[in-house]
């Protein structure tokens, strides 16, 4: 699908929907601007990781007002795409209507970090870059 016809239907989906998924989702917001509904969801959510809230802030995109959603939430919408951003996701990923394209990205889950509050942060800044990166070559490769 091209840009320039009309909003793309983004779904980003990590397990847990509270780190990976989320910043992908703040990112690929900030990225897309107005050209894109972006939503993220888990199939086993829990809340908005402080971590990922921080990581976020740091960048300049406000987390904190997303929400940790089931995928079941959005098994009945159609999505042009769906990016799976952990191998669990990726594995467990049902399908959904209107043949979205599937997206897999592998990132170390930043939450399994243990240690002083500067290594996870440290781990979260990583993941958070790495999606970033991500984001920006495939955002772009749409023209």
């Amino acid at each position: 699908m091209s840009l320039s016809t009309q909003k793309l239907k983004v779904l980003i989906l990590c397990t847990a929907n509270s780190a990976r998924s989320q910043m992908a989702e703040g990112l690929l917001r900030e990225l897309a601007t107005d050209r894109a509904d972006v939503y993220s969801a888990g199939a086993k959510p829990s809340r908005v990781n402080p971590y990922a809230i921080a990581a976020m802030r740091e960048r300049g995109i406000d987390i904190s007002g997303q929400s940790s959603d089931h995928l079941s939430k959005y098994l009945a919408r159609e999505f042009d795409y769906v990016i799976t951003v952990c191998d669990k996701a990726a594995e467990t990923c049902p399908v959904f209507p209107g043949g979205a394209a599937r997206i897999h990205w592998s990132f170390p889950d930043p939450a399994a970090v243990s240690g002083e509050d500067d290594d996870v942060l440290r781990s979260f800044i990583k993941v958070r870059d790495g999606l970033e990166r991500r984001l920006g070559e495939w955002f772009s490769s749409l023209g």
